[in-house]
């Protein structure tokens, strides 16, 4: 099995910007593709999308694709040292991040056809996992605001549902959509001019403050018919980083700021409040001691590092040995190409570091990451909740569960 030709185009993702395309033939018969997507919520630490323009990082890509003729696209690692031998950066400065998380993933993907190995077996070799597989819950984005909506909506950039009280993935997924339409219901009687209006990932984006939208999430559970945090718990995601104004984090919209002693208290108030189970970069990104704190209170809450990690091992290590999160957010193209994202999984895994594998804002029609979940055991998934791009990944985990029938997985 060797990679015979690879093709690359110009694509664009969910929100009309421009993005990469591969196409990985092997044996001149099996075609792999991936699409790149991109954040518009960055964390300054990842990989470097496309240094100049994604031009020049097609050309590149181009001009240097006999360094992968020949490969076995089955072997991550292998896919990983051609693009090294084009880029040794840290962050992929020179060819890009997105360069390299299309490349890698679209030699997985035909690796797995060429061996009729669904994706999620054959990335779960690479990691030892070989036969546990299980379904992450997939985690709601039901009501957004911050960098994912527009102005008047609330400075928190997501407020999530997570599915608890499920028996199967179909459940869940029901269970997401049910209250997602019912928070649109919530809204409307607070504000009868609301236009139906939604974020980049399928969340509704109305005119509220904080406090207004997460008693809104919670009306909308108990409207459903669901026994709020038994059937279903609530999570944040803060991205603090896009409020943090050194010494202060600004909600602009709400015309409020916090030091970080108050940031701390504010979050801890929510989390006692509203029992929340999950915690997403509740601090900015280079406060590993806040983060250590807020673990240290809730150890039974997933305090997850989105932008404090941004997928990259290092930083891993430095929160592992900080105690700074128990939960990690991964994105592949964070940190580059799969087996980036692989050499993550693993340290997490063996650390005890929850992982909840996460799309971007900016998707494509992709499903690749429906299947990294379920093969880094993945405790949830991000993959928004309505629009195209994001039905994509959760019909993907329908299709999986009628061929292998796995369980959903211990929180």
């Amino acid at each position: 099995m060797k990679i015979t030709d690879l093709k690359a185009r110009i694509c664009y993702n969910s929100r009309g910007e421009k993005s990469i395309e591969v196409d990985v033939i092997i044996d001149d018969k099996y075609i792999g593709r991936a699409a790149s997507p991109s954040g518009a919520s960055t964390g300054k630490h990842e990989a470097v999308s496309f240094p100049k323009n994604v031009e020049d990082s097609l050309s590149l890509l181009l001009s240097n694709k006999n360094r992968f003729i020949g490969l076995d696209p089955s072997k991550e690692d292998t896919i990983y040292q051609a693009l090294k031998s084009i880029d040794n950066t840290d962050n992929y400065s020179i060819i890009g991040g997105s360069i390299a998380y299309a490349v890698s993933i679209a030699a997985a993907d035909s690796a797995s056809k060429a061996l009729s190995l669904p994706l999620f077996q054959l990335i779960g070799k690479s990691l030892n996992n070989n036969t546990d597989y299980k379904f992450p819950y997939p985690l709601g984005n039901v009501l957004g605001g911050g960098a994912h909506a527009g102005p008047g909506t609330p400075d928190i950039q997501e407020f999530l549902i997570v599915p608890v009280g499920a028996r199967n993935i179909r459940d869940a997924l029901e269970t997401n959509f049910r209250i997602h339409k019912a928070v649109r219901e919530a809204i409307k009687k607070r504000d009868k001019d609301f236009t139906f209006g939604r974020g980049d990932e399928g969340a509704w984006a109305p005119k509220m403050n904080n406090e207004e939208a997460i008693k809104v999430v919670e009306e909308a559970i108990k409207d459903s018919g669901y026994v709020f945090r038994k059937d279903v718990a609530i999570g944040i995601d803060f991205a603090s980083s896009s409020l943090w104004k050194d010494p202060f984090y600004i909600y602009a919209r709400s015309d409020k700021k916090r030091d970080r002693r108050e940031q701390i208290e504010y979050v801890s108030a929510l989390i006692r409040d509203y029992k929340l189970i999950y915690a997403e970069d509740p601090v900015h990104e280079e406060a590993f001691d806040d983060m250590r704190e807020l673990t240290s209170r809730f150890p039974d809450v997933y305090i997850t590092g989105d932008d404090l990690l941004v997928t990259n091992k290092e930083r891993l290590r430095r929160a592992i040995e900080e105690k700074s999160c128990n939960a990690a957010i991964l994105k592949v193209n964070q940190a580059g190409s799969l087996y980036d994202a692989i050499l993550f999984a693993g340290d997490a895994n063996r650390n005890n570091i929850r992982i909840v594998t996460s799309h971007r804002s900016g998707e494509s029609i992709d499903a690749h990451i429906a299947h990294i979940a379920i093969a880094t055991n993945s405790k949830m998934l991000k993959a928004g909740v309505v629009g195209g791009e994001r039905i994509a990944k959760l019909n993907e985990l329908i299709r999986i569960n009628e061929e292998y029938a796995l369980p959903l997985t211990s929180l």
